[in-house]
């Protein structure tokens, strides 16, 4: 037995809860030419954003046969271009049963939010005049963050929105449930309405960022530096494409 398995030792670790973006790899079939083919040309676009990466495989869109998805395949070729397969999401029984045997996490297919439509009660005098005893749920506080958000740094806003008094460095990483409004250089990666919210927008002074993202679209640099570059600019969501704008036009 060593020294630190003693009474009274400091475990050797501690479980916490994390926040951390993942890559979503949207899969409509699989065909191992096609794959490969596709994903060198996704790098090819941003080598440097898809180096040694998580990636989840999403099947919620899956159309091809259950019997066609081979994933050791697909953790192969994504090894070979430094990607790494962390787990699946969504998928059938037997789809997930697969992506078990391929040592792959499992994840719940995404939360769609479904508004359900009832008709409303009749309304009496006795009712109109009773006091609501339901609490009123104000809005969600923004997180404000006064410093520079440096290289390798992530900050994340789980419920509202995030606000960024100074620059976000290259290497950097925010994200927000809500909007994301960033007064000064926007040089990292900016992640907003992660949980889904497609009415999320980025506001920035200066547009330089590595890759924007709203609700799971996302362009990368490359994509955006013909659009507002190093301007001030609002991104928003339209017909699954990010579009940015002038903030003169906001």
């Amino acid at each position: 037995m060593t020294d630190t398995a003693t009474a009274g030792a400091r475990p050797c670790f501690q479980l916490k809860g994390a926040t951390v973006s993942l890559t979503a790899l949207e899969l409509h079939y699989f065909e191992i030419g096609p794959f490969e083919d596709t994903l060198r040309d996704k790098i090819r676009q941003a080598p440097g954003f898809f180096r040694d990466i998580p990636l989840i495989v999403s099947l919620e869109k899956y159309e091809g046969l259950t019997s066609e998805l081979d994933f050791f395949q697909i953790i192969g070729i994504c090894r070979r271009h430094n990607i790494h397969v962390a787990g699946v999401r969504g998928g059938n029984d037997d789809q997930r049963r697969l992506a078990r045997n391929a040592s792959l996490a499992l994840l719940p297919a995404s939360a769609r939010r479904e508004e359900s439509v009832t008709e409303p009660a009749a309304a009496s005098p006795e009712a109109d005049m009773a006091p609501t005893t339901e609490a009123f749920q104000g809005p969600v506080a923004a997180k404000i963050i006064n410093q520079t958000v440096r290289s390798g740094q992530q900050v994340y806003a789980p419920e509202g929105d995030l606000i960024i008094l100074a620059p976000v460095q290259a290497g950097a990483e925010v994200l927000a449930a809500g909007n994301i409004h960033v007064y000064g250089p926007l040089r990292g990666r900016a992640l907003a309405g992660v949980h889904g919210l497609e009415s999320a927008r980025v506001f920035c002074q200066s547009l330089e960022a590595e890759l924007v993202s709203i609700a799971g679209h996302y362009k990368i640099s490359e994509d955006i530096q013909d659009h507002g570059w190093k301007s001030a600019v609002h991104i928003q969501l339209k017909d699954d494409q990010l579009v940015v704008m002038s903030l003169d036009k906001a």
